[in-house]
């Protein structure tokens, strides 16, 4: 395993495993809490050790090993953490694997920087999930009190939610309106799915304004899709996307 290292931004240290190797490099953009030790991170990162690949994973400000509050963090401080790695960490062309939110920081990181970003790759991708994704209470709750607490399904500890991310999260929507990303791109999605439905993948892919758009649904794939299954596929496609001539 790559050892941790840290890129200074603003103050804070932002933890980072940088795997030399073939590019593009592929970059990994984890989802909401999660951090870059999770398992399509590691499958991947294994992946990548065994074909002789570069690759990046990383965690956001106030998540993982890297510095900061949690509840202080917004999604556009986020996509520039994404950025960040992209401009000082990787080298050359990248190729972007983002799972649930981290599907959204990938869309709005490749806006950023078109020239750099030579494919996608979207695992049960959420984009605009702070407008779909709460309902007319939740948005109140956050509005009135500044933060919202929900158990998890995934663990013990809580899911909060913080007006400040919420806000930043409206003001970068993109589903309203043609995607101008040009790149080929790669949506994985579990029609299982209890977070984020399957059907916002066909949304978003009927969005991007690149024709090479390819999704692949599995029907009882959940939102995690971490099964060995799951990440039999999610290797491939990624593997065939980096064959792809950029």
């Amino acid at each position: 395993m790559t050892h941790i290292q840290h890129l200074e931004r603003g103050g804070r240290r932002l933890a980072y495993r940088h795997r030399p190797g073939r590019g593009p490099t592929l970059v990994f953009l984890p989802g909401y809490a999660s951090d870059m030790e999770g398992a399509k991170a590691g499958a991947l990162d294994a992946w990548a050790a065994t074909e002789g690949r570069a690759m990046l994973r990383f965690d956001y400000g106030g998540c993982g090993a890297s510095d900061g509050a949690f509840e202080a963090q917004t999604l556009a401080g986020w996509r520039d953490d994404a950025v960040a790695m992209i401009d000082e960490v990787a080298q050359g062309p990248v190729v972007l694997a983002g799972s649930s939110m981290g599907g959204w920081l990938m869309l709005l990181a490749a806006l950023a920087r078109p020239e750099r970003v030579a494919g996608l790759v979207g695992i049960a991708a959420a984009p605009d999930f702070t407008g779909w994704g709460y309902s007319q209470d939740q948005k109140l709750t956050l509005l009135r009190e500044g933060r919202l607490e929900e158990p998890s399904p995934y663990g013990e500890a809580p899911t909060v939610t913080t007006r400040v991310f919420w806000e930043s999260g409206e003001s970068l929507r993109l589903l309203h309106a043609p995607v101008a990303i040009a790149c080929p791109v790669r949506l994985l999605h579990g029609q299982a799915d209890a977070d984020v439905p399957w059907t916002w993948a066909l949304e978003l892919a009927n969005q991007l304004e690149t024709r090479d758009v390819r999704l692949t649904l599995v029907k009882d794939g959940d939102h995690r899709l971490s099964r060995d299954r799951d990440l039999a596929l999610l290797v491939r496609t990624v593997d065939e996307l980096l064959k792809t001539p950029f």
